[in-house]
């Protein structure tokens, strides 16, 4: 059935642009605030359990009000008899009609009451406000990782609140750096961390303690940075204290720290000046991890680096008198490191690192003396070819050992052999003991565990890989005693363990 039309009205359509441009919001939202509105009068001169619906024609502002009442196959279809319609009964009104469209029967242009009228202005507030709203999340949701100007506004409970604008934005007090203070009417500047969609409109929230607010700062005071010629590769924070950057370029003509430091420090300055005198680091960023960690560790004097790429750990060795440098007050130096290059730094002095390898040396050394029944001079010959398990010289060709100097075959082929028999006899014993104390098939799978190991934490309880994976890294170690597992191996272990259950889920 068609729907009889009404007069134009072409004051809705000015009212819509008007309302549209002020609060600049798209007119097709303000149109269907209006025919909300218009619906929602008509239901209640007609009564609410009815299907009214309103349209506004979009080009001469005429109002289309219609009762649209659902059609269903028979009787028995009917749920609601307000708003559906048998087929039979709709062909009385249109003999065209089919089941599942709508019978629409147009209703006379309103005159609205006040109390009427009254909903149609809340109605239509709200719409344009929701809209408004929705406007403004779109936008600053795309400013999400850029940098915005700012007044504040009020302070409430430590947070800042800023205008920016259009709208507010929440500076909280844990995205403040340390000991800076603001009151009303200062300008400030902040990074875009997050907008959310809330019922009282865009929640955005800003950052100036991110390491990303301290990179787009470094973005807008280096035009080599903002063109792409020098890249920014890492970042690292401890606010309003102390911060590392790391740079790097394709471009042999220039230099990255240079063009990020600029004449006489100019652009280092700006950036320091705007985080409260937070000092930077600059650091050339290298693909050379051992190289990398000496730039990022700097002022401190590194002499010797030891990569553990299997646990993502370095070992870093520097002089005694170079050691509170590269620690930092409070640890902040290395703790920056190890952010910037993404795993964990170790600093050792000299006489330390001397001290642990001649340990660990003592203990392989008397390991060997045992279990291949040589002296001292032997064991260390071996060592200082690089063996640090009797399983090692087991199963290494025999041209190996005999090349080692002072050996010959004979003496190779005697040192093999014993190395064999101690291996085949501790094999047998720990066979014997693990099923006597009842140490699970899986738990001797897990990698990183020895029979010594195994055997130690069987005789503490742990003899399922469920047990194992109950603990954690620092009861592994400590069950297992100092200087057998580091944290991140004992991490490592554990994980092994927690696996099956990971795999239970899915």
């Amino acid at each position: 059935m068609q729907i009889t039309e009404n007069m134009p009205r072409p004051e809705i359509i000015l009212v819509a642009d008007t309302v549209a441009r002020e609060k600049n919001i798209e007119r097709e939202d303000v149109l269907e605030a209006m025919e909300i509105a218009i619906q929602k009068a008509g239901r209640s001169k007609y009564g609410f359990e009815h299907d009214i619906r309103a349209n506004i024609d979009r080009k001469t502002g005429a109002i289309f009000l219609a009762r649209y009442r659902e059609v269903v196959a028979k009787e028995e279809d009917i749920e609601n008899e307000v708003t559906q319609i048998t087929l039979a009964n709709a062909k009385a009104y249109d003999k065209n009609i089919k089941v599942g469209e709508f019978l629409i029967d147009p209703l006379p242009p309103i005159d609205f009451g006040r109390i009427a009228a009254q909903t149609a202005k809340q109605v239509i507030v709200q719409k344009v406000r929701d809209a408004e709203r929705n406007k403004q999340f779109e936008e600053y949701k795309e400013k999400i990782g850029t940098i915005v100007n700012g007044t504040v506004k009020r302070i409430e409970f430590g947070n800042v609140v800023l205008d920016i604008g259009k709208t507010e934005a929440i500076l909280r007090r844990d995205e403040i750096i340390p000991r800076e203070k603001f009151k009303n009417g200062d300008r400030v500047r902040a990074y875009v961390l997050d907008v959310r969609r809330e019922n009282k409109g865009p929640q955005i929230f800003l950052s100036r303690t991110c390491p990303e607010f301290l990179a787009k700062l470094f973005t807008s005071e280096v035009p080599e940075i903002y063109d792409g010629i020098v890249k920014i590769r890492g970042v690292a924070r401890d606010p309003g204290s102390k911060a590392k950057i790391a740079v790097s370029t394709d471009d042999m003509t220039i230099d990255a720290v240079g063009a990020c430091v600029g004449l006489r420090g100019i652009r280092v300055q700006a950036v320091v000046t705007e985080l409260q005198g937070e000092k930077i680091d600059i650091v050339p960023y290298s693909e050379d991890k051992a190289q990398y960690v000496v730039s990022a560790l700097a002022p401190a004097e590194v002499t010797k680096v030891v990569l553990d790429e299997e646990n993502n750990r370095i070992e870093v060795v520097v002089p005694q008198e170079q050691f509170s440098i590269a620690i930092g007050r409070r640890g902040q130096n290395v703790k920056l490191a190890s952010i910037l290059l993404g795993c964990d730094i170790d600093v050792l002095t000299e006489e330390q690192e001397q001290e642990r390898r001649s340990n660990e040396n003592k203990v392989r050394s008397q390991r060997f003396m045992d279990a291949l029944d040589v002296d001292e001079m032997i064991a260390h010959l071996l060592i200082a070819e690089g063996f640090s398990t009797v399983d090692e010289i087991a199963m290494v060709d025999l041209s190996e050992l005999s090349e080692i100097e002072g050996f010959d075959e004979d003496v190779a082929k005697e040192l093999q052999s014993r190395a064999k028999a101690f291996v085949e006899k501790r094999n047998k014993e720990f066979e014997e003991k693990s099923k006597s104390l009842g140490i699970d098939e899986k738990l001797q799978a897990i990698e990183g565990l020895d029979q010594d190991m195994l055997l130690t934490l069987a005789d503490k309880g742990i003899k399922t890989i469920d047990d194992l994976a109950d603990l954690a890294a620092d009861e592994l170690i400590e069950l297992l005693g100092e200087n057998t597992l580091s944290e991140a191996e004992a991490n490592k272990v554990i994980m092994a363990a927690r696996a099956h259950w990971f795999e239970e889920e899915k």
